[in-house]
């Protein structure tokens, strides 16, 4: 990024020259014979206020790496070493406890990562078939005898490995609040998708606290799947909601998505 924000201010009055100038790093392009001291007094003072504020990201982003660098490594190396060593103890009664709280910390640890890192906005997306994508993730989950139920033909525009983990996580919640013969269906909205259960649903008055960070009432569960799907679903400028479903369980609504007809 140039120390700078850049107006490219001439007298061509060319459409794919101005885009050229953007893509380039101008924050504007004006043209001589429509500009008055108003307007480029104006275009100079919103310049660099989206400069300032591209910096502030920028910075922002650099103290997320390093938090995420901090957490990958100076956490991970310890609870590598943790977990190798278990394995050679021989306590019946309380490495099976350690062991299955060192597996905790691990888990809590890849979906801080993940939230740390999905939270940044998507900048390219392309074409993803629900239905191809869905099958993926499902080969990815436990899912015993749960059924999966893809709309024909739904295709999005995302980024599709943030798109994987959003369902993948949608999908475990429902198994592990549901049961393994949980029934979930992924089907078509007017401006974008739902994925839907039929278990018992989810409390009206829960609604706003499941997206929380750190919220579950799984003691066995990071609290961070769902927090981490809104967190992906804001990164599109998605919008997601709770419903009930058809059948009475929980239904997971994104709208504002760009869909192929």
């Amino acid at each position: 990024m140039s120390p700078l924000p850049v107006i490219v201010l001439t007298g061509l009055k060319d459409d794919a020259t101005a885009v050229e100038a953007i893509e380039r790093g101008a924050q504007d392009y004006l043209v001589k014979d429509d500009v008055d001291g108003d307007v480029l007094h104006r275009t100079i003072r919103y310049a660099l206020e989206r400069h300032r504020q591209a910096q502030k990201l920028r910075r922002q982003n650099d103290r997320l790496e390093r938090f995420a660098h901090v957490v990958s490594h100076d956490l991970r190396n310890p609870l590598g070493v943790a977990q190798g060593r278990i394995e050679l103890i021989d306590d019946d009664e309380h490495a099976p406890i350690v062991a299955k709280n060192l597996d905790r910390m691990e888990a809590i640890i890849d979906d801080v990562l993940t939230l740390a890192r999905e939270g940044q906005a998507v900048e390219e997306t392309e074409p993803v078939d629900l239905e191809v994508l869905a099958a993926n993730c499902w080969a990815n989950v436990e899912t015993a005898g749960a059924a999966l139920s893809v709309a024909d033909g739904l295709v999005v525009h995302a980024d599709e490995g943030r798109l994987q983990q959003l369902l993948e996580n949608l999908l475990r919640n429902s198994i592990e609040h549901v049961g393994d013969d949980v029934a979930i269906t992924i089907g078509a909205l007017s401006d974008g998708f739902y994925v839907a259960d039929d278990g018992p649903g989810i409390d009206p008055d829960n609604r706003d606290e499941i997206f929380e960070a750190g919220y579950t009432t799984n003691p066995d569960g990071t609290g961070f799947g769902l927090n981490i799907v809104e967190e992906i679903a804001a990164a599109h400028g998605w919008d997601v909601a709770i419903a009930d479903s058809e059948d009475g369980g929980a239904r997971f609504e994104f709208t504002g998505v760009r869909i192929d007809d």
